[in-house]
This record gives structure tokens, sequence and C-alpha cells, in this order.
């Protein structure tokens, strides 16, 4: 029985998961649709486009960066007496934190605020 619990559960979740964002879809869909039929104008669906271009080199940058702390601790927990754990976190926030203060220090103070 043990066996095909552990089985159903991941399984169940993504089931879960899956019928609870169709029905938050859904609901918003009839939202929007409710607010076109009344002609309300909708200022949350002409400001969607909106972005900040600088957000694509901020998460780049630290996607980047975890990915070099994660290399870096792969090699010092096989390479030195620091336990495998210890090094892959500390890299990883390391090597993050470098790469958004390398975004802060290139882009992020030049940039305009809005």
């Amino acid at each position: 029985m043990i066996p095909i619990l552990g089985l159903m559960i991941p399984i169940l979740s993504i089931v879960v998961v899956c019928i609870v964002l169709i029905i938050a879809i859904m609901g918003q869909h009839k939202e929007r649709m409710a607010m076109i039929e009344k002609g309300v104008d909708a200022p949350q669906f002409s400001q969607k486009g909106k972005s900040n271009p600088h957000q694509v080199a901020k998460w780049g940058m630290l996607l980047v960066g975890v990915a070099v702390g994660l290399f870096v601790g792969g090699i010092m927990a096989r390479y030195t007496v620091i336990a495998e754990p210890v090094a892959m976190f500390s890299m990883t926030f390391l090597f993050g934190g470098l790469g958004l203060l390398i975004f802060y220090y290139t882009i992020g103070r030049h940039a305009k605020p809005e």
C-alpha cells in the first residue's frame, strides 16, 4: 500500500495544481468578459506589455552567477575538505550576489527611475 501511495502523491499534486490553474484562468476570463459587456475600460489589459528592459540583464547575470557558483562549489567539494552542501550553498549565494552587484555597477545605477 505504501509504494502505491508514494506514487500517487506526486501525480495527484500535479493534477490538483493543474485544476487550480484552470479554475483561476477561467475566473479571470469570466471577469474580463463581464468587464467588456459592461463597457468598462480595463487599464490592466494595456499595461501588461510594459516591462523593464533591464530585468532581463539582471536575471541573466544572477543566473550566470548561480551557475558559476555551482561549478566552483562542485570543484571545492571535490578538491578541498569542505563538505559538499556547504561548498555548493556558499558558492551559489556568493556568485549569485556577485552577479547582482555586477549588474548594479554596470547597468542598474545608470538606469532611469520610472
